[in-house]
């Protein structure tokens, strides 16, 4: 028998509901026809409304009770079930329950909660918890040591918001049992228990840490079902502290017990329990009851997003500092090739100065190492065929191989008539990402050996999910940099592509060349794998989505180069750092062009109050106290709606693109920026 949760119009038959919303149809036909007859529009206004509620009404509440009904069908399977069993919305709402459920928590329930109330701590929170894991695998268990037992609670998702929810209560013989209650009720005796059947993995241990039984459950969840001699410690570790000196404490009663999750030692793969401990007596001896469930996946979770939050902390703080740091890197620049101009070969301070331009193009190489790891780098995605990039960029790879390595290209689909399809993504960063990928595998080969660069295109018919990365289904490019060197070792493959991360010696390296090629790939859309057996290579996976649309670039990052005349433009120049400011303004005028300076957007928009100035070009930082770039330049425009813009940062700003799209005849020039490249670009602007 099921119990249901409605009210008394359940009970109603089909057939008098279909008559209701029959009678109500033809309601509604005599009264517009009453009222249209008397001359009465409102009347016909108001007998419409009524007829329709009762013709509505009526369906409503036959579909509704029709999917109940199909519900409860599938329900009456387990009406006969031994165990309390339940069918709930997502909020735990009872919808029904068999006679076993009444039986043991009467007929007024309305929610789990209710049930579970006096049973479990925060039954809010493990209902929640349990309807998160059968959404997302279909079901879910989870074994609670109760004062007389073990209570299993299990849950299955039958529809988008209906649950099916089994309560099994596993009873312990009575000396058993006893010890399970909090510590205010002393141990008694076992009296040899027998625990083998009990569907619950359950292990006893002697104060001193030896393990005294284990039963069938605790066996196949630890050791394939084999029996062992072991220590608590040899079971166990990751506790933060002995695990023996915890349940020393818990069988000696200095402890109530309670929960840890641990990690298995010596387990095939890495796997966690979670461990809760209760004081035991067997044979007078105290000890220790141990109830296992099966925590990897919650822990597997919990690192994931433990290592996120580090990437995260670490990225924000790269970003910061790159930010920081493109700003001196462009006054150091700048001001060096100012210097420059005034000195030339011949000038013995020439080298000098030469010394400085270059280290500070080091730095900026070393600064978009930064950026690129922290997904900050500006890029500029552009339609590209793979195969013609590769092409261009051969030359340039075989020069970076030494002679004892040989570098080849393999394109089967092209074998095969079946050309690469287009990828989106920054062909500068793209191609910076191969020349990483390809020096990494040269010096992976120090005997020589093989480099080989293997494209191919695929279509994942459903999700491909593989080192804590799920790649969508649909159409892919791949790029694969496959090696014969030493490979990379298991204990190092996981963290390859963190910051700082290298094995190679002091000074050979930063440890940012592979987080950056992994940030370019993530920003870029796609996803990166590798493959790797020590002593026998390693390959990188490059999987880009194909692009099946046409590109419409907003604006080009590298300025278009023209010829400078005298007196081009008026440029209002607006940067909150002064170093950059003063070079900016000094290289602008050397260039022939009025130039009028601001440090704020705020002093920017009160210097255009003067409806006399005439202004050709903004020239403006993008993160600024205050309002930044986009938002007082979207201001100006309104009065000036046919000033050039040039955007200027030292990283990718979110959301820099979308703000650009929509401010018209605007680029964007990246920091750190040569005074070439300032004039240059300004130069551009006002030629187009």
């Amino acid at each position: 028998m099921l119990r249901r949760a409605y009210t008394g119009l359940d009970r109603v038959p089909s057939a008098v509901l279909l008559a209701l919303a029959a009678f109500g149809s033809g309601l509604l036909a005599l009264l517009i026809t009453t009222t249209a007859t008397v001359g009465n529009p409102a009347g016909v206004a108001a007998a419409t409304v009524l007829a329709l509620v009762v013709v509505l009404w009526g369906v409503s509440h036959l579909q509704k009770r029709d999917g109940r009904a199909q519900h409860a069908g599938s329900f009456a399977l387990v009406g006969a079930d031994a165990a309390a069993c339940f069918m709930t919305n997502a909020a735990g709402q009872v919808i029904f329950q068999n006679a076993a459920a009444e039986a043991r928590f009467g007929n007024s329930i309305r929610s789990l909660t209710d049930v579970l109330g006096g049973l479990v701590l925060a039954p809010g929170l493990l209902l929640l918890a349990l309807c998160r894991a059968a959404d997302r695998d279909g079901a879910a268990r989870r074994d609670l040591p109760m004062h007389e037992g073990v209570l299993r609670l299990s849950v299955h998702r039958s529809a988008p918001d209906r649950y099916f929810w089994r309560i099994d209560e596993f009873r312990l013989p009575a000396a058993v049992s006893s010890d399970l209650p909090s510590c205010d009720q002393p141990p008694k005796d076992a009296g040899g228990a027998d625990l083998e059947e009990v569907p619950v993995a359950l292990m006893s241990f002697g104060s001193d840490g030896v393990l005294r039984s284990a039963n069938r459950a605790a066996r196949d969840l630890l050791w394939q079902g084999e029996l062992r001699a072991a220590m608590f410690h040899d079971v166990f570790e990751g506790l933060g502290r002995p695990v023996s000196d915890w349940l020393s404490d818990v069988a000696s009663g200095r402890l109530q017990g309670g929960a840890e999750v641990l990690r298995v030692r010596n387990a095939r793969e890495e796997t966690f329990l979670e461990v809760t401990l209760r004081s035991f007596v067997d044979g007078g001896r105290p000890g220790a009851l141990a109830v296992l469930n099966d925590a990897t996946r919650l822990k597997t979770l919990e690192a994931q997003f433990a290592q996120s939050q580090k990437m995260q902390a670490i990225g924000q703080l790269a970003g910061g500092i790159a930010h920081d740091f493109n700003n001196l890197l462009t006054a150091i620049s700048g001001h060096c090739d100012l210097l420059l101009l005034r000195h030339g070969h011949e000038d013995p301070d020439f080298a000098d100065l030469e010394q400085i331009r270059q280290n500070a193009n080091r730095a900026a190489a070393l600064v978009g190492q930064l950026l690129g790891f922290s997904r900050k780098q500006t890029l500029n995605p552009e339609r590209l065929d793979l195969e013609e990039v590769l092409s261009d960029l051969t030359h340039l790879l075989k020069r970076l191989v030494v002679e004892r390595v040989d570098l080849k290209l393999s394109s089967p689909a092209a074998l095969q008539g079946r050309p690469l399809k287009p990828i989106r993504a920054d062909r500068r960063q793209l191609e910076q990402v191969l020349i990483n990928l390809v020096v990494n595998a040269r010096d992976a080969m120090p005997q020589g050996g093989t480099i080989e660069i293997a494209t191919e295109s695929i279509t994942l018919t459903e999700p491909m999910c593989r080192d804590r990365a799920s790649v969508p289904a649909g159409d892919y490019t791949v790029i694969r940099v496959i090696d014969s060197g030493i490979g990379i070792a298991d204990e190092n493959r996981q963290k390859i592509f963190e910051p700082f991360f290298t094995t190679k010696r002091a000074g050979e390296g930063t440890g940012l060349g592979l987080s950056m090629v992994y940030g370019i790939i993530k920003q870029s859309g796609g996803f990166i794998f590798v493959d790797s057996n020590p002593g026998a290579g390693s390959t990188f996976s490059l999987y880009f989505p194909v692009f099946a649309g046409e590109m419409t670039r907003l604006s080009p990052i590298e300025p278009r180069r023209g010829p400078s005349r005298p007196g081009a433009g008026v440029v209002l120049l607006v940067e909150d750092e002064a170093p950059v400011r003063a070079f900016a303004v000094r290289a602008l005028r050397l260039r022939g062009h009025t130039v009028l300076e601001a440090a704020t957007g705020e002093e920017a928009l009160h210097a255009l109050d003067d409806p006399g100035l005439d202004v050709d070009l903004f020239v403006t930082d993008v993160v600024m106290p205050g309002l930044d770039g986009p938002a007082w330049v979207r201001k100006a425009l309104e009065r000036r709606p046919g000033a050039k813009v040039i955007f200027m940062s030292g990283y990718a700003e979110d959301g820099l693109w979308e703000d650009q799209s929509r401010i018209p005849n605007s680029v964007f020039l990246p920091k750190p920026f040569s005074l070439n490249d300032l004039a240059e670009t300004v130069q551009a602007q006002l030629a187009r």
